[in-house]
Order: structure tokens, then sequence, then C-alpha cells
């Protein structure tokens, strides 16, 4: 048997898996790297953050993925080196960790490796009847395992494409599997770049759980911050948008794209909601010279509103009263006081973040990817039916060291 092979099927019997997780989203402000402990599989999974870090990506970093980032035209020979050397870059992170947590990497049993998203298209986005769903994250896995040493499971995306999905959003299989709870129905809203959220059933039936993005969390936040004011990246505390005031011309175009009416589950990405979406919206409202600071406060009020919005309907069909959940928050919106604030009005519900639930909200999609890994090697039993946008499938391509 092929040692790699052997090495794997021990880590299968191990008693507790150490994963590490790795997520680096659209807001491309850094790798997050996650050492978890994992036990269990499926409905049984039991997890906890050994070590967690947020690696900040250097502007080099940043202008270097977006130069082909969520663009229909670039320079092909740059994303085929970008794919290496992301890679690279990766391992070279994790080892750093190892190092400042004394960690040796003999003592990982696994990698899991959501790679950096450079695009990301659904059909009802790209619009071309002969092509399925498609995503393309870089970063490749098999220099991640040769540099580090470490077995390296990545591209989990494809597999939920070629079951019929969209490729997102993945968090549903770890939200259920570690965060749901018989006796209460949970919201897990995540707001990155983009916000979604998993929907748990207090009866825990896993054919009625489903997950669906919304529509933008931060993304466009952080882009028209970065426009305005170059030596930001994000509107910290709000303080930007909370000195303006909604527009509601603005704020009524930018919720008329079909997007919002379309059935869930349903995914998006930057890829839509541009800066160009937004020059748009304002020029068919009149508003292309609204101040920064309406602009802002405008942006943050759709994404409360959409997400809201979103919930609502979600729980409505589910024929359940919006006061019969709990929504937990985690990603980087979590630390966005306004957006927090006006989705409290929106959503009378009690509010709180997943750290009450034992994960730490900005850990928490890095240890959703090493359950992922982990319900590859030991698990894949669970069934979740045939709708929803669900498939009942494990995901991840297999890299070995050597």
């Amino acid at each position: 048997m092929n040692k790699n092979i052997s090495s794997l099927a021990r880590i299968a019997q191990k008693p507790e898996r150490r994963i590490i997780g790795l997520m680096s989203g659209t807001s491309l402000d850094g790798l997050d790297v996650a050492l978890c402990g994992v036990t269990g599989a499926g409905g049984d999974t039991k997890v906890r953050i050994i070590e967690f870090k947020t690696v900040d990506y250097s502007d080099d970093i940043k202008a270097e993925i977006r130069k082909v980032f969520a663009k229909k035209t670039i320079n092909f020979e740059h994303l085929a080196l970008l794919n290496e050397w992301i890679g690279v870059l990766h391992a070279q992170m994790i080892l750093a960790c190892l190092k400042q947590w004394n960690i040796a990497t003999s003592e990982v049993d696994l990698i899991a490796s959501h790679g950096q998203t450079v695009m990301h298209a659904p059909k009802f986005i790209h619009g071309q009847d002969k092509f399925p769903n498609a995503t393309l994250q870089i970063g490749d896995g098999d220099h991640i395992a040769v540099k580090t040493g470490i077995i390296t499971l990545s591209d989990f995306r494809q597999k939920h494409l070629a079951a019929g999905g969209e490729g997102a959003p993945l968090a549903v299989y770890g939200d259920y599997f570690i965060f749901s709870q018989r006796g209460e129905n949970r919201i897990m809203l995540n707001m990155g770049g983009v916000a979604n959220f998993t929907f748990l059933p207090a009866d825990l039936d896993s054919r009625k759980v489903f997950v669906t993005d919304t529509g933008p969390g931060n993304t466009l936040l952080d882009t028209f911050t970065r426009l305005f004011f170059p030596d930001r990246s994000y509107d910290k505390n709000a303080e930007i948008a909370s000195q303006g005031a909604v527009n509601a011309s603005l704020l009524r175009e930018l919720k008329a794209h079909a997007f919002f009416t379309k059935p869930v589950p349903k995914t998006t990405g930057p890829e839509l909601f541009s800066a160009d979406y937004v020059r748009a919206a304002q020029r068919v409202s009149g508003t292309e010279n609204l101040s920064v600071n309406d602009l802002l406060s405008t942006l943050t009020r759709f994404s409360a509103e959409t997400i809201a919005e979103a919930i609502h309907t979600a729980v409505a069909q589910a024929r359940l009263n919006i006061h019969d959940f709990n929504v937990y928050l985690s990603g980087g919106g979590m630390h966005n006081p306004l957006l927090v604030r006006w989705l409290q009005e929106l959503l009378p519900t009690r509010f709180a973040k997943s750290d009450e639930l034992g994960i730490l909200g900005d850990a928490k999609e890095a240890v959703l990817f090493a359950i992922l890994a982990n319900e590859t090697v030991v698990g894949g039993g669970e069934n979740f039916g045939d709708g929803r946008g669900v498939p009942s499938i494990t995901m991840g391509k297999l890299s070995f060291p050597w």
C-alpha cells in the first residue's frame, strides 16, 4: 500500500484529528488559520479550536490578486502564476503560525485549504446556456502539501458543482454538524464580503437544512471605503456610514436586481455586486453626487435590508415565526455596529455571536473547512435529501506531500 494511503487510514482511525482549516475570503484581508481538534463525524462531530490567527495580506499580495479578482478580462499567464504563488504563500504562512505556536508539522494530521476565490460564476450570472455553474479558487494544494509536509485537501467547491449545486455556500455542512441544537431553531448568519446564512431546524432533520447567499455583506462597503480613502481597507466601526443618511432612491434602485426575487438557495459574489453595480444604480436614481457618508450609509442599509428580507422569506417558507429563531453572527460584518443595529431592528429576535456556541466568529469559516476535510476522511454518511442546494456529498481533492 502507498505510504500516504496508509497514513490517511491511520489518521482516519485516530480518536482526534488535528486539522488546520484555511480561509481567505472575498475581502482579501488575509488568511485565517485555525488549528482544530476534531472528533467524530457527521452529527457526532465535535471540534475545539487549539490555535487561531489571521495572517494579514500585504498590500502587494492584495494588489496581485486584484489583477484577476472578479474580472472577465485578465492576463492568463498571471492567473497561472498566482495559482502556484498563493499556494506557496499559504504554506509559508502555515509554517510561520506553527513555529509561533511551537507546534511541529508532524503534530498536524491534515490541512483543509479553501484557496482564494478569484471568480464565482453561477449560471444565472454568466447567462450562457451551454455552460454550467462555475467557480475558481487558486492556491494549489500540491504546493501546500509539499512545502508543509502535511496531507492537504483543497478545491472543495468543485464537487458541489459536479453534484448540481452552485459551489457555494458550503458553510451548511459544518453548521449542521456542530451548531444544530434540538429544540432550538437557529440561523447561522455569516457576513463576509458576501452574506449568507444556514437554516438549522429545531427537529434536527437534515433534509430541512439549507444555506443561501443573501447578497452583499461587506464587499461594497470595503470597495467604496478604499476608493474614497486609499489608506483604509474598510469602514472601521462604521465611522463613515454613521455620519451619513440613507438615500431612499438609491436604496430602492440597489434592491431592484432580479437576484433578490430569485428563490433560495442562491449564490452570488463581487462579480455582480461591484462598484459598477452601484454606479449604475446611482445613474438611474440620479444620486451620482451623493456624499461619501450618505453613500456608505445607504450601502450599509442595503446589506442589512437584503439580509433581513432573505431571512424573513426563509422563515415564512418554513411556516415558522422569526421570534422562534435565534440568530448567531460570524464574519467581519459582526464588527460593524451600524449593520448589526439595523439587523436587530429588522429581525425582532435574539442575536448573539457564534462565540457563544464555542467557535470564534472570526475563525468560523476556517473551522468549517476543517470539518469538511474531516468529513471526507472519516464521514460521508449524512443524508441531506435531494433539494435545497445541499447535495449529500463529501468534498475536497487530496494532495500528498511526497
